[in-house]
């Protein structure tokens, strides 16, 4: 008998050439389908870490308006039920009386709505700006947000943002943890 050649077998192969083209469309398809959560909030600008420790400053008590929200949702200005046009008209008042020197402290119980909050936020930001482009119409002849750096600095300067938030732990929360915090 005569050597007889072996055939070589062929191992079968899977054809891959649309692998790629269908991992492709898949990635696009998840990043189209899916959701992209926002972060959501209030931006605000926290002052620099101040190195040196400063003693605390007694304030006026004259010259301090507090806003409680309580867990009701229900908004007080220094102790009287207000709405929302007239927080800013109250808080527009009490600065333009008051100066540099004013505070504003903003209380809110913990199981507030942060609808709530961010509207009582709202007036008090349009309220330092009615005041801030009052003051920069005053001096410059145009509102505030058309003023130069130099300019807007010297308006914060003259009617600087003066806020004190607080947050209370509701009585319901304090009972969960046992009456301690």
């Amino acid at each position: 008998m005569m050597f007889r050649r072996r055939e070589r077998r062929k191992v079968p192969m899977l054809n891959t050439t649309s692998t790629a083209d269908i991992s492709f469309m898949l990635l696009i398809f998840f990043l189209v389908a899916s959701s992209m959560d926002l972060d959501k909030g209030l931006a605000s600008k926290l002052p620099a870490v101040d190195k040196t420790q400063t003693p605390p400053t007694a304030v006026d008590s004259k010259k301090v308006i507090r806003i409680i929200i309580d867990s009701k949702n229900n908004v007080t200005l220094d102790g009287k039920k207000v709405t929302m046009k007239e927080i800013k008209l109250r808080v527009t008042s009490f600065i333009q009386v008051n100066g540099k020197s004013h505070l504003i402290l903003l209380q809110s119980d913990r199981k507030a709505s942060y609808e709530t909050y961010l509207h009582v936020q709202n007036q008090l930001v349009a309220a330092y700006n009615r005041l801030r482009n009052k003051q920069s119409n005053n001096l410059f002849g145009k509102s505030f947000e058309l003023c130069s750096s130099e300019e807007q600095k010297q308006i914060t300067d003259k009617v600087p943002i003066r806020i004190s938030e607080v947050y209370n732990i509701s009585a319901s929360d304090n009972s969960e943890k046992g009456g301690k915090e």
